[in-house]
C-alpha cells in the first residue's frame, strides 16, 4: 500500500484512494480487517481524525464496513452491482447536468446500449421479468395517473427489460443510461408525448421479447428513439415560440 502523501494536497483524500487502489489490485482481500486507525496513522503519519475522515470515504463508496466489538474494525467489503446502482445513476446524472450533455446525444447513447441488450433479454427474461413490463404496461394505461407516476413506470418498464439480459455487468453500465438519462427525457418531453403511442410502443417491444423475436425488439426501441428525439425537438421549439 502505498504510504507517501503529498502535503499539498488533501491527505484523507490520498488515503483513502492508496486504500482504495490495495483492495482494487487485490492487496486487501473482501473481508479482510483493514490496519486498525492507530496502525494507519502510524503508516501515514497523521493524526487519527484524517484517518477517519479517510475511512468514512471508502464507507461512503460501499468499499468498507465497519464492525463494533472486540473482534470489530473496518473490513473490505464485498460490493454487489445492485449496491453500486445508486452511485453510477448518480454520477451519470452530474455528468449530464454539469457538462450539459445535449439531448440528443444523452438519448442517442441510452437507446444505442439498450438496442445491445435487447436481444440477450429476449432470449433470457424472466417470467417475473415479462411479468414487471406487463404490469408497468397497465399501470401507464390508466386514466388519472400523474406525470410523475408515468415517468417512474417508464423507468421500471425499461429497468425490467435491462434486467432481462441476465448480464449484471450491463445492468450495472445501464443504470446510468437508463434510470439518470431516462427521468431527464420524460420529464422534457412528456408534455408533449401521446401516452397512448408510448403504451402501443411499450406493448409491442414486450410481445417481442415474450416472443425472443430480437430483430422486432430492436425495432420497437429504434422507434421509441426516433418518438422521442421528435417529442424534444418539438418541446424545443414550442419553448423557443413563446414570449419571453
Amino acid at each position: 500500500m502505498k504510504t507517501d502523501l503529498n502535503e499539498n494536497e488533501d491527505l484523507s483524500t490520498q488515503i483513502a484512494e492508496a486504500i482504495r487502489d490495495a483492495i482494487v489490485e487485490g492487496s486487501l482481500i473482501v473481508d479482510q480487517r483493514l490496519p486498525s486507525e492507530a496502525e494507519l496513522c502510524d503508516k501515514f503519519e497523521v493524526g487519527r481524525s484524517t484517518v477517519r475522515e479517510a475511512l468514512k470515504r471508502l464507507a461512503a463508496q460501499n468499499l468498507i464496513r465497519t464492525q463494533r466489538g472486540a473482534s470489530g474494525g473496518a473490513f473490505v467489503n464485498r460490493m454487489s452491482f445492485e449496491e453500486a446502482y445508486d452511485q453510477q445513476i448518480t454520477t451519470s446524472t452530474l455528468l449530464l447536468s454539469m457538462n450539459r450533455v445535449g439531448f440528443e446525444t444523452a438519448c442517442e447513447a441510452r437507446y444505442a446500449l439498450e438496442r445491445a441488450c435487447a436481444p440477450l433479454s429476449a432470449q433470457r427474461r424472466t417470467p417475473d421479468q415479462l411479468a414487471t413490463m406487463r404490469a408497468e404496461i397497465h399501470r401507464q394505461s390508466q386514466p388519472g395517473l400523474t406525470d410523475e407516476a408515468f415517468c417512474a413506470s417508464d423507468v421500471a418498464f425499461h429497468r425490467a427489460l435491462v434486467d432481462g439480459a441476465g448480464n449484471p455487468v450491463l445492468s450495472y453500465q445501464l443504470a446510468g443510461a437508463v434510470e439518470a438519462m431516462q427521468p431527464l427525457m420524460n420529464m422534457i418531453t412528456y408534455t408533449q408525448r401521446d401516452r397512448d403511442r408510448i403504451v402501443e410502443l411499450h406493448t409491442r417491444l414486450a410481445d417481442a421479447i415474450e416472443a425472443q423475436d430480437e430483430s422486432a425488439a430492436v425495432g420497437v426501441l429504434s422507434e421509441l428513439d426516433a418518438y422521442t428525439v421528435l417529442l424534444a425537438k418539438n418541446f424545443i421549439s414550442s419553448t423557443a415560440r413563446k414570449p419571453k
